[in-house]
């Protein structure tokens, strides 16, 4: 074998993010069908009402999760890759500094329960709120658990974790509500199951690190230098995404609430491919950097973002074409005028290709992910009561996508000054183009199937998904692009410059 070929195909292999992240999808993935379905099967259990309150209270919850941890768990992808010796009291300063917090949302939770029953428009939020503050307090301790895990690079672990936790979580959730028909249940299980993982969490960390797990000031101060700037981009972001939820909340009825909260439903499938993906990809962006490897971080960009949209560009595309059956499959025909709510929404599946946010963080960028954050938070606010009064439910959708396109496109331009690359270069795009044509193609055989069918909702829906699949596989193997092309694409550019 010649030294050239040597040269091209061994960082292809060393470098790619795909292998650990396909691990961590592996583990998420095992749990997928179960936690998807905890909305389906509460949305026939309980009446549009109460199905509303249940989101409003899990909205009010993941506001403020995401908000308290002032970026002290997610520092530790930075921390960790660079300081072994320490890694211990890294970890030991983040679960403190997140369980202190924790504590004091529970109780400020607790207070602010009246004014939230008024601004939410609902007089039954009261009495789960105790409930929503101590299931907060729990998770928030056991938030870095899977992010030591990856940064120890224990792939393995991490996805071992992240599908025992949801499993336990999805029959928390669901059980109960099954036996007993009311909320209540669902979140007293939903505490049981959280502070069953912070037990857990505590005993590896203290198991993991020995001697070295405490508190250190020292390193404190680092990691808030580096954490509260990317935790004001996170608050920032967090607003800006919950302030459509909050208006249509305030605005109109729980029953109401529900149809818009179905629209916007999250696709766990995204999540599990996204996250993980964009934590490898950090984590050995980070070790390259440390050796001096700048190049690499594109080929290992180019490598994340192509293997996404393998993925995410056919799930947009089939979701877009299947809308209505969707939706009529998992949340009956009472939810019919989610549809197009829906489909707005997925793109978002789109977008989420360009996992920017996490280059930005590896180069320490924080403060100009905060300045994009306000800016969405701008667009956003800016366009929410003309986006309601113009296009109803679908206003504060619109209005999210677009920020969320100008947050990606200005972070893109970013990136092509820290990396000091051609626009060319930024991305692989000859390579996104053949496979956004090839999901394009397979929408159309599945519309095709569907305009020409008169099969009910779950035959239709299963002969749309394989015609599409069957298309966009034969496309796939046509055009050959299952291969490693994108980095080869780069080192070509590269030696012509």
């Amino acid at each position: 074998m010649s030294t050239a070929a040597v040269t091209v195909n061994t960082p292809r292999r060393t470098e790619s993010v795909f292998g650990p992240a396909m691990l961590l999808m592996t583990g998420r993935t095992l749990a997928f069908a179960a936690t998807f379905f905890i909305p389906v099967v509460l949305a026939r259990v309980f009446d549009p009402a109460v199905f509303g309150t249940y989101k409003q209270l899990f909205l009010i919850y993941s506001t403020v999760f995401f908000i308290a941890q002032l970026g002290m768990a997610t520092s530790l992808y930075y921390f960790l890759p660079l300081a072994s010796r320490d890694a211990g009291r890294y970890v030991a300063n983040s679960m403190l500094f997140l369980g202190a917090v924790g504590f004091v949302c529970c109780g400020g939770l607790l207070m602010a329960a009246p004014m939230l029953a008024q601004w939410l428009n609902n007089s039954e939020l009261p009495a789960y709120l105790p409930w929503i503050g101590l299931y907060l307090f729990l998770t928030m301790l056991a938030s870095s658990l899977e992010m030591v895990l990856i940064s120890r690079s224990r792939y393995g672990w991490a996805s071992a974790a992240y599908a025992l936790s949801d499993v336990a979580r999805a029959a928390a959730f669901l059980l109960p509500v099954l036996l007993f028909h009311k909320l209540v249940w669902l979140l007293q299980g939903a505490v049981l199951v959280a502070a069953l993982r912070a037990v857990v969490t505590l005993f590896y960390f203290r198991r993991e690190f020995r001697g070295s797990f405490q508190p250190d000031r020292t390193l404190l101060k680092s990691q808030s230098a580096y954490a509260l700037p990317f935790a004001a981009a996170v608050c920032v972001e967090i607003v800006q995404g919950s302030i459509p939820q909050y208006a249509v909340a305030h605005q109109f009825d729980p029953a109401t609430f529900a149809i818009y909260a179905v629209g916007c439903l999250q696709i766990p499938l995204v999540d599990f491919a996204a996250s993980p993906t964009s934590d490898v990809m950090m984590v050995r962006m980070q070790e390259r950097l440390a050796e001096g490897r700048k190049p690499a971080v594109v080929e290992i960009w180019h490598d994340a973002t192509w293997k996404l949209a393998l993925l995410l560009f056919p799930l947009f595309t089939f979701v877009a074409v299947a809308a209505r059956e969707m939706i009529v499959l998992l949340y009956t025909e009472s939810y019919v005028a989610s549809v197009p709510i829906f489909i707005v929404w997925s793109t978002m599946i789109l977008l989420a290709v360009l996992q920017v946010d996490g280059v930005m963080r590896v180069f320490a960028e924080t403060r100009f992910l905060l300045a994009l954050n306000v800016m969405r938070l701008v667009i956003v606010a800016g366009l929410i009561q003309w986006s309601l009064s113009r296009f109803h439910l679908l206003g504060p959708v619109l209005a999210t996508v677009s920020a969320m396109l100008v947050f990606k496109v200005a972070a893109l331009v970013r990136m092509k000054r820290l990396l000091d690359i051609r626009v060319s270069e930024l991305l692989p795009w000859r390579q996104l183009a053949i496979l956004l044509g090839a999901a394009g193609v397979g929408a159309a055989a599945a519309e095709a199937v569907k305009l020409q069918s008169s099969l009910s909702t779950v035959p239709l829906l299963l002969a749309m998904a394989v015609a599409y699949t069957v298309t966009y596989a034969v496309l796939l193997w046509c055009f050959d692009l299952l291969k490693g092309i994108a980095y080869t694409d780069y080192v070509r550019n590269r030696r012509h410059r």
